[in-house]
């Protein structure tokens, strides 16, 4: 199965809460983290309501 790489590229000052709590459900803390999850409809979802913030990547 596919994978994603998530990069956090911008900080959580002044952003939503809701953003703030899906940044660390995704497992994000700081400025340039990376995790790679596995690409299923629940990352897919956290990661559109990021997206301003990360950047993804598709990983085999």
């Amino acid at each position: 199965m596919a994978q994603l790489k998530v990069q956090q590229k911008k900080g959580t000052v002044g952003i939503k809460a809701n953003q703030r709590e899906t940044l660390r459900t995704l497992g994000l803390k700081r400025i340039g983290d990376v995790v790679v999850k596995e690409d299923r409809p629940e990352i897919r979802g956290m990661v559109n309501t990021v997206r301003h913030l990360v950047t993804v990547e598709e990983v085999e």
